[in-house]
């Protein structure tokens, strides 16, 4: 057994998601949202070398890590779980991240996801972003609706991810699994690939760079149907990032493309559910008459009332998903509040339902 599988093993069995490691520090364990050590004992600099050496396989990839001073991989103790490692250098030296991946995928159904999201996974072509702060579950939220689509449909899936973490066995769908640093050398590249091969679908694990995000809404104008995630709270901040993220001379030739291709952005949060544990609040705006003008007019702040009207199709703002778990007693008001876009705005609603100011 590999010296850190002892902390893994024991992180799982309380429960815990992530694992936090950091020279002269004890090892932490993120359990239900909370930073909690898992000993009293720091981690010396050549142990942490150590443990951290011995799972990174093959040998190349630290010689990688030695030299970027950062690494993302995944790592499996075969029969308990896969993990998501992160390998950095902080002022300390060394230290890692290492995430659970659940080993089963769950379905839609079973994350107690809005079911709108069958809807989405029907979508013929187009763009669609899952959004989300770090640790929300937008990889869970992904692996779900690719399983359902795998499940009841024949398509070509191209999944392209730094690391791969959910694997999919393919059912009605056949589903290419491509790992950047592995499989390819970067994400541009394995997309002008993805291109050449055919596919229906695409996944893209994460849209960071400029080029991925243009050869992205390419791949999405080309008639395929692109997922996509990024670190974005709603959907007016998910439009605007697309946007911001090229030169001012092409924001114009961007707006278009985007006006023309996006059907819909999930976005989620992790909320800490009065009982323990978590739960997740979403935002969804779908494609609607007006989106693609307002795209085009930079007119970002109508999503909101585009949101709004058209809830009865299943769109539905975070403030307004919030308050629903507030009024079911599944999260305390300030737990809410603080989720909250406009905090203004919710702390009146607050208001209204308890008589109380937070």
């Amino acid at each position: 057994m590999a010296m850190i599988d002892q902390y893994l093993t024991d992180m799982l069995s309380r429960k815990g998601s992530d694992l936090h490691l950091a020279v002269g520090a004890p090892a932490k364990y993120r359990i239900h949202g909370s930073i909690v050590p898992a000993d009293d004992n720091p981690i010396s600099a050549e142990t942490m070398e150590t443990m951290l050496r011995e799972i990174c396989l093959p040998a190349c990839r630290w010689d990688v890590f030695k030299e970027k001073h950062d690494l993302d991989f995944a790592y499996e103790i075969p029969g308990l779980a896969r993990f998501r490692c992160n390998y950095l250098y902080n002022y300390h030296g060394m230290g890692a991240v290492l995430r659970q991946i659940p080993s089963r995928i769950l379905t839609v159904e079973e994350l107690k996801l809005p079911m709108i999201l069958l809807d989405i996974c029907r979508i013929k072509s187009g763009l669609i972003l899952v959004t989300g702060p770090t640790g929300s579950g937008k990889s869970t939220t992904l692996a779900a609706m690719i399983d359902y689509i795998n499940n009841t449909m024949s398509k070509h899936i191209v999944t392209i991810e730094d690391p791969i973490e959910f694997v999919h066995q393919n059912k009605m769908s056949t589903i290419v699994h491509r790992e950047i640093g592995i499989h390819s050398e970067s994400f541009p590249r394995a997309l002008r690939g993805a291109m050449r091969s055919d596919p229906d679908i695409v996944l893209i694990g994460e849209m960071r760079e400029l080029d991925t995000i243009r050869l992205g809404l390419t791949c999405a104008a080309m008639g395929m149907l692109v997922f996509g995630t990024l670190h974005t709270n709603n959907a007016p901040k998910t439009i605007d990032r697309i946007i911001d993220a090229f030169p001012a001379d092409e924001q114009t030739q961007i707006r278009t493309m985007l006006a023309e291709c996006l059907q819909g952005v999930v976005s989620q949060l992790l909320c800490r559910k009065k009982d323990g544990g978590r739960i997740a609040c979403h935002e969804i705006l779908l494609w609607s008459d007006g989106l693609p003008n307002t795209i085009r007019e930079g007119q970002i702040s109508n999503i909101r009332t585009i949101i709004e009207a058209n809830k009865a199709r299943g769109m539905c703002t975070m403030d307004d998903n919030l308050m629903k778990l507030y009024r079911n007693d599944l999260i305390s008001a300030e737990e809410a509040y603080m989720k909250a876009s406009d905090k203004k705005v919710f702390q009146e609603l607050m208001q209204k339902e308890t008589g109380k100011e937070l």
